[in-house]
């Protein structure tokens, strides 16, 4: 992988790591917030923020093995 390639992996690790803040913190909301009568947004919320979480963990595995293997 080139030193671009790594940079902009790395760019998309930090925007998928901010995103999946954003519906942590939706979800933060909903439950001080809005609970018990907002019940029903707890799925979809929740959904989001795994959804993201989980781009976010796959695309930093990718970012550590690229350096690893830049390094090694």
């Amino acid at each position: 992988m080139t030193e671009e390639e790594l940079k902009a992996l790395d760019k998309e690790v930090k925007k998928l790591k901010r995103i999946s803040s954003e519906w942590a913190s939706q979800l933060h909301d909903l439950v001080e917030d809005k609970l018990p009568a907002g019940y029903k947004e707890i799925p979809g919320i929740a959904q989001s923020t795994y959804d993201a979480c989980q781009a976010w963990a796959e695309a930093n595995a990718k970012l550590i093995a690229a350096q690893k293997e830049t390094q090694g």
